[in-house]
């Protein structure tokens, strides 16, 4: 029997519209708070993306959206201004038992940042086959040479998510 959350070679997401997935379900309300998070980035002409960062009891510590044309910040993806507000928040720079959950797999800055942050787990939406750092195009956050690797839950609402994106990039 075929799993039907089973990935195959190229990294697809699993499908969020399958039966329920104990695994992905719980992180289900979170990813719509990071998807509205998205909308956000959009007014501005950014990539809609959107991060939050729970803490380990799953309160809500930070949110972020891409504002890299707002403030003319490279740096200034979703998920990084959501660890940076995270780490405000708490006054600590490292995060234990928080989790990051972003709509878009992040790429290697967003990824080294995750990890150098000490993040329990990280969960995301959407794969990004171009330049995702957590399964897709390399596998930064799972490195075994790094001193910490955070839990990955993929493909959480991964339909929604990857609409979002596809929506902006065809109106543009």
């Amino acid at each position: 029997m075929t799993d039907p959350h089973a990935t195959s070679p190229h990294h697809s997401d699993p499908d969020p519209d399958a039966d329920a997935d104990p695994v992905r379900d719980p992180w289900r309300p979170s990813m719509r708070l990071a998807l509205q998070e998205a909308a956000r980035a959009v007014p501005a002409g950014d990539v809609p993306v959107g991060a939050v960062v729970l803490g380990p009891d799953g309160e809500l510590l930070a949110t972020g959206y891409n504002e890299r044309e707002a403030t003319g910040d490279p740096t200034a993806h979703a998920e990084v201004l959501a660890l940076r507000r995270a780490a405000a928040q708490l006054g600590e720079w490292r995060l234990p038992g928080c989790t990051l959950v972003v709509t878009l797999e992040p790429c290697v800055m967003c990824a080294g940042a995750l990890v150098q942050s000490r993040v329990a787990r990280l969960v995301y939406g959407a794969g990004d086959e171009k330049a995702g750092a957590a399964g897709s195009l390399w596998d930064l956050v799972r490195d075994r040479r790094l001193n910490h690797r955070p839990e990955v839950i993929r493909g959480v609402l991964a339909r929604e998510c990857a609409r979002q994106l596809t929506d902006f990039f065809r109106e543009r």
